[in-house]
């Protein structure tokens, strides 16, 4: 597994150019807000999170499960997928970006820069994957002082903006349902959702992705899993294949780094479970900012 130096350029450029403005809010509601910014809205933002993510268990985020929990955070992934050729496919940036809660029960998820694929393939030309958003809505939660459940609705976009066919053909909608429990230093944490193109399905084909984390608590900071990634296919290339990985991996966090910035960085590797796989022995690397 190498990396591609041009990702920690764009991951650099972007983490310097997207997180000055969370410090605004800070030095806002220390007193030093702008005069004709919004004092009650941006004054108030850090308040707004600490309440909402007080309401609902404190858990990890797993690696490749998207967690129920509202985070406030930049996250960046990179996977290393190889095919059944042998050939290592590097995407830096995951789908992953800034995470924020403008909102009590609501986070957004602004996927930019997109992800940066090498192919590592003279007959395919690298460049930028699409371009996409997600948007969670809380519908119930409960923290560790009660229940330790949530259960949280998402609604994804994706658009076909990929350099070089990097990416679909058309947009794609995702309506996905998470939910997740707790049982002592024990939790569960999950999604089932199906992708919808808007067009061309004949070629993209729909997916129903299903995904569940399962971790422990330890020694504060560490948190060991094992998650079950499992993909069936509708239509498009491969109509009734059904892809399964177990991912074993650690994360680790969070790690205070001054205020209110924390470090969680994460690590593991997929391993197909089924006959039918497009890849396999997968890498996930990666480092979250909470703030």
């Amino acid at each position: 597994m190498r990396l591609h130096w041009s990702a920690f350029v764009i991951f650099a450029v972007f983490l310097l150019a997207a997180v000055p403005s969370p410090w605004q809010v800070i030095a806002s509601s220390n007193g030093g807000a702008d005069p004709g910014a919004d004092p009650g809205y941006f004054a108030s933002w850090f308040s707004r999170v600490d309440r909402t993510q007080a309401e609902q268990p404190h858990w990890a985020t797993p690696l490749a499960t998207t967690t129920p929990r509202l985070e406030e955070e930049f996250r960046f992934d990179t996977f290393w997928q190889t095919n059944n050729s042998g050939i290592t496919t590097e995407n830096y940036g995951g789908a992953k970006g800034l995470e924020l809660i403008p909102a009590e029960r609501v986070e957004v998820i602004l996927v930019a820069p997109p992800a940066y694929i090498v192919h590592n393939n003279p007959a395919v030309q690298d460049g930028f994957g699409d371009w996409g958003f997600l948007v969670k809505y809380r519908i119930l939660r409960s923290n560790e002082e009660r229940g330790k459940y949530i259960l949280t609705a998402f609604f994804q976009t994706t658009l076909p903006t990929g350099q070089y066919k990097n990416g679909a053909t058309d947009a794609i909608i995702t309506p996905t349902i998470a939910y997740g429990k707790g049982f002592g230093a024990f939790d569960m944490q999950g999604t089932l959702g199906v992708t919808l193109p808007t067009g061309n399905e004949a070629k993209i084909g729909r997916t129903y992705p299903w995904n569940n984390a399962f971790q422990y608590h330890l020694y504060r900071k560490f948190w060991p899993e094992v998650e079950v990634n499992c993909t069936h296919f509708q239509d498009g290339p491969d109509n009734g294949q059904t892809q399964v990985f177990m991912t074993p991996g650690l994360v680790i966090g969070r790690i205070h780094l001054g205020k209110r910035l924390a470090l969680t960085v994460g690590g593991g590797i997929q391993i197909a479970t089924t006959h039918f796989h497009r890849n396999n022995h997968n890498g996930i690397f990666s480092v979250r900012f909470p703030f």
